[in-house]
């Protein structure tokens, strides 16, 4: 067992190593390459009676654990959406972990909710959403979107239903394209499952707002109770982009809390190219990004806004007398945005990264991104077989081989198979979806640290592994 004392001991070796990973990560295969079982085999079967070393565990990290990671910020990882992190962060994590604050109230440390208090009005303020709004960190957009849905439910029920129990009448609305935690959000919740509506979507995935509106009015006529609609700026398969200012008049011609999802494509409204993905906001009820997505910030760290924080308050503040004090009512008592009692310090990475980068190195670097994404499209477009399915849009596309005389299913199949000799090959990963039943891959351009020489690794790598 280490003392205090053992910290100046043993902290090299851990820095070294964490020093040492990122000079080598490139050197990984970007997924890991194991087998289900082979690291949990390794692993002893019962907990060691005496302590061992930190030098071994150290070791066994580097034998047994590191063959079993997939290397999330290797510059070759363009699947799914970044989960970033920078050396900023990192340095914020180390501190915040060092300090390990337990920041429920304003009490249990007061600058750690006024630091959060200023750093989601920094970015508030830089992204375009309106002044008057207020925010809070979440640990992800699933509980962000949990907590809108909780509290339109309770809005809706004027606040009955946290007492009473939840009406089997209450209906949300999303497309078919919004991301799986909404659905889940129905069911934690307790509105039910059921009781989400998906509403189709045109060619561009994005949501029809006739069809929403004809499905709040069928709800209404047979008696069930419209709640809330959740908007995607940014659908987790293509990143496509619901109409804002005509979902936002619905939701206040029929009266229900209107959630935007910006999850990941969020960041890009520190580029104000893009702040008509906002347009209608004003409307909107409560907005959620991630800044652990695509602002160079550890998980986890998700933002949340709502107009009305005195709604959110009421929905979920609960006063054992364990935590009364004094200044209640004077200051934000972040405990009480939210569901966890518990809360990270997680306003201090975020704090580390906004300083160091600015204003404008967040901008160059998405930028950058950006760039090289419409630059690797288009070299992919001279070779006629492959086709971009989906144009590129912020840091991301869709694409698929197009091999001439091959059925749809024959298509699939072998898009499928090329993507699994991509990844299978630790060169680079990439994820996929199905637009309709035509199966594509997807690519994101979005590490904190790529640069122009790793997209043109990409293109490499992709012609390298086609039929």
């Amino acid at each position: 067992m280490l003392t205090r004392a053992d910290f100046r001991k043993y902290e090299q070796l851990v820095t070294d190593w964490i020093s040492r990973y990122y000079d080598q990560i490139e050197d990984f295969p970007v997924r890991s390459q194991v087998k289900p079982g082979e690291i949990y085999s390794q692993i002893p079967s019962a907990l060691p009676v005496k302590g061992e070393s930190i030098e071994s565990i150290i070791r066994d990290l580097d034998e047994i654990i590191m063959p079993g990671m997939t290397h999330w910020q290797h510059p070759n990882f363009h699947a799914y959406f970044a989960a970033n992190t920078s050396v900023e962060s990192v340095f914020g994590e180390m501190l915040t972990s060092a300090i390990s604050a337990q920041c429920m109230i304003w009490a249990t440390s007061p600058a750690a909710a006024e630091l959060e208090e200023r750093m989601m009005e920094w970015m508030r303020d830089a992204m375009g959403i309106p002044s008057d709004w207020e925010g809070v960190i979440q640990d992800t957009a699933s509980s962000a979107s949990l907590v809108a849905i909780i509290t339109a439910r309770e809005v809706k029920t004027d606040f009955r239903s946290n007492f009473e129990g939840v009406p089997g009448n209450l209906r949300v609305y999303c497309s078919t394209e919004t991301h799986s935690s909404v659905e889940k959000a129905m069911a934690i919740s307790g509105l039910g499952r059921n009781n989400l509506v998906k509403i189709g979507v045109d060619s561009g995935q994005v949501m029809q707002v006739a069809e929403l509106e004809q499905a709040i009015k069928t709800d209404l006529d047979n008696g069930l109770v419209p709640c809330a609609i959740v908007a995607a700026l940014g659908t987790t398969g293509t990143l496509a982009v619901d109409s804002l200012p005509d979902i936002a008049i619905l939701a206040r011609k029929y009266d229900v809390w209107l959630h935007v999802d910006a999850a990941y494509a969020g960041t890009a409204l520190f580029l104000p190219e893009y702040r008509w993905m906002i347009e209608g906001i004003e409307l909107a009820d409560s907005f959620v990004f991630n800044p652990h997505k695509w602002l160079f910030t550890n998980f986890d760290c998700s933002a949340y806004f709502v107009k009305n924080a005195d709604l959110l308050i009421r929905t979920f503040e609960i006063l054992p007398e364990y935590l009364k004090t004094p200044t209640r009512g004077t200051v934000n008592d972040y405990k009480d945005w939210g569901i966890a009692l518990g809360r990270r310090f997680r306003a201090l990475k975020l704090w580390f990264v906004l300083r160091s980068y600015g204003q404008a190195g967040i901008q160059r670097t998405l930028r950058n991104q950006i760039e090289w994404t419409l630059h690797l499209v288009e070299t992919l477009k001279q070779d006629p077989v492959f086709e971009i399915v989906r144009k590129p849009f912020l840091n991301f596309f869709c694409f698929r081989l197009l091999i001439e005389g091959k059925t749809e299913d024959e298509l699939n199949k072998i898009n499928e198979q090329y993507l699994h000799r991509i990844n299978d090959s630790g060169e680079a990963y990439l994820s996929h979806t199905r637009i309709g039943s035509t199966y594509v891959i997807r690519v994101v351009i979005g590490q904190t640290y790529v640069r122009k020489h790793h997209v043109n690794n990409l293109q490499s790598i992709l012609q390298k592994f086609r039929p």
